[in-house]
């Protein structure tokens, strides 16, 4: 009995090809040397029975379907570490995030996705209602001003225009740590730094974009960029 020869080059590579049309140089895509340097210092590496070496050479190969459905993808960390190891520069995080973008929406997974969500609709990845962010800053900018002696004058203000700084804040801490503010506040305050937050769009994470969601993304890049021209601020401090 005579084996069947398997022609690769039958395989369409759809996936691949639209990849190299979005990146400079295609991605170098085609330089892979299969070395697996790429996957010796992935976190990710081995979860799903995948890594980037292997996710490169399925790219490669054409193997559209298993590319766009392994769950491997959203255990990527899009740290870079692959691309910054690899000799020959292949983005990888960019493939993972691609592969993402491809997953109907609902099917991402939820906690990622309701991030996303919470922080175009109300500001944070939270999803605490704007009220409840000033009424925390608030609450424990007095708390300090009262309990600490030396920081009676400390500064945590909010859609203050014309300080020169703005800042944004991780969501998680004015929810679950709202203590965990105080120190950068003081660390400004030794520095005589004019600072603000905002009322609006204030959350310094980007969900979104672990997501593969562009459009979200744009829409809180845009909406900060807005905000901090209206307040007059010339340099942002982004905490994350």
């Amino acid at each position: 009995m005579t084996a069947e020869a398997i022609h690769l080059e039958e395989q369409v590579a759809r996936f691949k090809e639209r990849v190299q049309g979005l990146l400079p140089d295609g991605g170098n895509l085609d330089m892979c040397l299969t070395c697996g340097t790429c996957s010796g210092g992935c976190p990710a590496s081995g979860l799903e029975g995948m890594d980037p070496r292997k996710f490169l050479r399925m790219v490669a190969l054409g193997l559209d379907e298993e590319v766009l459905s392994t769950p491997w993808v959203w255990m990527c960390t899009q740290c870079e570490r692959c691309m910054h190891a690899c000799p020959m520069k292949i983005n990888i995080p960019r493939l993972v995030y691609e592969a993402r973008s491809n997953w109907p929406r609902d099917q991402r997974p939820r906690g990622i996705r309701e991030s996303c969500d919470f922080h175009v609709q109300r500001g944070g990845a939270m999803g605490i209602p704007k009220e409840d962010w000033i009424f925390v800053v608030e609450d424990v900018l007095e708390e300090v001003r009262q309990n600490q002696p030396g920081w009676e004058k400390l500064q945590a203000p909010i859609d203050k225009k014309g300080t020169g700084y703005y800042l944004n804040q991780n969501s998680r801490e004015p929810v679950t740590e709202p203590e965990e503010m105080v120190p950068l506040w003081k660390i400004l305050h030794l520095a005589g730094v004019d600072w603000t937050y905002s009322s609006e769009m204030w959350g310094g994470e980007n969900y979104c974009m672990f997501l593969g969601d562009d459009d979200a993304w744009a829409k809180i890049v845009a909406t900060q960029s807005r905000i901090i021209d209206d307040l007059g601020c010339h340099t942002f401090i982004e905490t994350e």
